[in-house]
């Protein structure tokens, strides 16, 4: 079989001067082999041999990788051939020098023209790791001196690809090395023994930044856990460099936004040969947020135990918004409460941090949606403000610029779906929202929501005890004292003879039918409280002008005391609609009204005004009678009460019609309370809202 004839260069690669590179080094790192020093050595192997061609070939398995040429047209020749049936896997497969002085008559080559001298380049386990060659374009004779020239490039050859090979292995150990290190969650940093900084990993670079240790603005906030200042030396990776060995070390970087952020070291010196320091390692982990959390769960500890020993919310407050304050840093809190009949919320209690002068004048109450704690009851959900000094944050840039105060929270305090109240707090800086803060307030918030629920169901439950107890006593009293009545003056008509009945008869059945009449009252009046406060009876909110309702109760009572030396004034609006039931109204106000009369007895004036104020009417109905005493103004408004003023003074009455008013009110959504009253007599305010709920 004649053999292909072709261009000499082409012809010799065929032959078995085909060229490689190792895969896993030219995939993984195409640069590590380099190939000018490769053609370098190629050149140095050819004019040795006095041949036009040098090639080097690393063997990769069945394949062959051009390490370096000296002698061929790079553009005629390719990078990777198979091994197979070429002069170099006969060199890799025998691994002993392949001289051939003319191709044309050896049976082992493809090509008819030229010669080859091929010696294998070994690694240090004695395996073929590549091939080297010279080779010729014309047949000729290979001297000994040529073929030991080719065997001291190969070996030379050799010492050069190892250690190529070798720094390429380093590289990817430390590349390795690297991609570990910055996957870490732990800040690392290492110095050699000078105190040069070697090595910092990604999540370092990112906690100190670039140079890995913390940068000038910061290290003059750097302290220990005491708080104590801490200077560039006193770094856990330079006391490693003086050969400490620290664990858990804690240290705190104030930053320029007076943010704290906590950090656990742990350092140790890196020792050489003989024990001697070359140098020093440190490994860093944020634990600000661990901290945080510890912190948060200590602030819902203490609000938990301030509720838990407290009798009510007003006195639970201050040590609650001390824990809320302590546990953020900020600098003061107030706690609001709803009143819902007014339509605002009330200041309950406030604390500033110790040693921070506020100045800020905290008004008595807000309207809905007036003010932060107003708005944050009218939108039901929290309010974050990074800087309340900026227009339109909802608080007056007086206040703001008289407590330095910045950043706001507002978190609605919710039991269920109804707003019991507002938890604010203040700092004096600017900061951005953060879930977890408003997580906590949150929380505390619903802590604060479920205790206030928790003291309205305590005090229900006492009214209701109270009021079945006067209930008991009004059976035993108020029931009996006119059965008493009926019964004597019904047995003196069973007694009397036909002159009796005559002359005493009408007076005697005029008494019967007025205790009568009063023990009908008292048992209407049970049994539609007993209705009210068990949601038998209907309350129907329909619109209604609630003026229109004071307006003919003031009339009929007017008429009722004609005559008698009693005054009374009204200021009343022409109209004032608001939801309500206009016959439960008309008892609540005919009774207040009644009762300024009978706690009148000597005369005097009575006043009845009613006005809107924000989202609620205000009804005042007031007397200068014989007023109710401090502790009995509670009392007031439950069960069967009459004052002790009213007993002594023997004003009629069953004491039910102010406990009926109040469960009126309430099925309203409203509030009735006494009120301070200057000079002699009482003051009844009613609130009623006037919106729909």
């Amino acid at each position: 079989m004649a053999k292909r004839r072709d261009d000499p260069g082409r012809d010799i690669l065929a032959g078995g001067l085909d060229e490689g590179l190792l895969h896993e080094v030219t995939e993984l790192h195409p640069a590590s082999l380099d190939g000018g020093g490769g053609d370098a050595l190629a050149g140095l192997l050819a004019r040795a041999a006095h041949a036009p061609i040098g090639m080097i070939h690393l063997v990769q398995g069945e394949r062959l990788r051009r390490y370096g040429a000296h002698g061929l047209d790079p553009a005629r020749s390719t990078p990777e051939t198979p091994i197979e049936g070429t002069l170099a896997a006969i060199v890799a497969a025998t691994g002993a020098p392949l001289v051939i002085d003319d191709l044309a008559r050896d049976d082992r080559a493809r090509t008819d023209r030229g010669a080859y001298l091929g010696h294998p380049m070994r690694d240090r386990n004695g395996g073929v790791l590549a091939v080297c060659c010279a080779a010729d374009t014309e047949p000729r004779h290979w001297t000994a001196e040529e073929t030991a020239s080719v065997a001291q490039a190969a070996l030379v050859g050799t010492l050069l690809i190892t250690e190529q090979l070798a720094r390429y292995e380093i590289d990817r150990q430390r590349g390795f090395l690297d991609a570990v290190l910055d996957s870490l969650h732990d800040g690392v940093i290492a110095c050699d023994e000078q105190g040069r900084i070697a090595f910092v990993n990604e999540r370092m670079r990112r906690l100190w930044g670039e140079s890995g240790l913390p940068e000038h603005v910061w290290l003059e906030g750097l302290t220990d856990a005491d708080g104590n200042p801490l200077h560039r030396d006193e770094l856990g990776l330079f006391r490693a460099l003086r050969g400490e060995d620290l664990v858990d070390n804690e240290v705190v970087l104030h930053g320029p936004d007076r943010r704290a952020r906590h950090y656990l070291v742990d350092a140790h010196p890196i020792e050489g040969p003989g024990g001697r320091t070359v140098g020093a390692v440190q490994a860093v982990q944020d634990v600000t947020r661990r901290k945080r959390v510890e912190r948060f769960r200590t602030c819902e500890l203490a609000v938990t135990t301030a509720l838990a020993d407290a009798p009510s919310i007003e006195a639970a407050g201050p040590r609650v918004l001390e824990a809320v304050v302590s546990t953020l840093g900020w600098v003061h809190a107030e706690l609001w409460l709803v009143d819902e009949a007014a339509g605002v919320v009330r200041s309950a209690a406030r604390w500033s941090a110790p040693g921070w002068q506020s100045g800020i004048e905290v008004p008595v109450d807000l309207p809905y949606g007036v003010g932060l704690a107003g708005r944050a009851w009218q939108v039901g959900k929290p309010l974050w403000i990074r800087d309340v000094g900026r227009p339109q944050s909802l608080i007056s840039p007086e206040t703001a610029a008289s407590g330095a105060l910045h950043a706001a929270l507002a978190v609605p305090v919710r039991e269920g779906f109804e707003t019991l109240g507002v938890l604010t707090v203040f700092a004096d800086t600017v900061e951005d929202p953060e879930d977890e803060l408003l997580a906590l307030m949150s929380g505390i918030a619903a802590h604060i929501g479920q205790f206030v629920e928790k003291r309205l169901v305590e005090d229900l439950q006492r009214q209701l005890d109270r009021s079945k107890n006067e209930y008991l006593a009004l059976v035993g009293h108020e029931l009996r004292t006119p059965l008493t009545s009926i019964s004597a003056y019904t047995e003196l008509l069973l007694e009397a003879d036909e002159k009796s009945l005559v002359a005493d008869g009408p007076r005697l059945i005029k008494v019967i039918e007025r205790n009568t009449n009063q023990l009908r009252d008292i048992i209407n009046e049970l049994m539609e409280l007993s209705a009210l406060d068990a949601g038998h009876a209907d309350v129907n909110l329909t619109p209604m002008d609630l003026a229109e309702v004071v307006r003919e109760s003031v009339a009929k009572v007017r008429a009722a005391v004609a005559g008698a030396p009693l005054v009374i004034d009204d200021e009343l609006p022409e109209r004032l609609v608001l939801p309500g039931d206009r016959k439960r109204l008309r008892q609540v106000v005919d009774n207040l009204l009644g009762n300024a009369i009978r706690y009148s007895p000597d005369g005097g004036r009575i006043g009845v005004t009613l006005r809107a104020a924000g989202r609620a009417a205000e009804l005042a109905v007031s007397d200068s009678g014989l007023g109710v005493s401090d502790d009995e103004r509670e009392k007031l408004f439950t069960g069967a009460y009459r004052t002790s003023r009213a007993r002594d003074s023997a004003i009629p009455g069953t004491g039910l019609g102010m406990t009926l008013s109040r469960v009126v009110v309430s099925r309203h959504h409203g509030s009735i309370e006494l009120v301070d009253h200057d000079g002699p007599g009482t003051t009844v305010l009613v609130r009623l809202p006037m919106e729909q709920r």
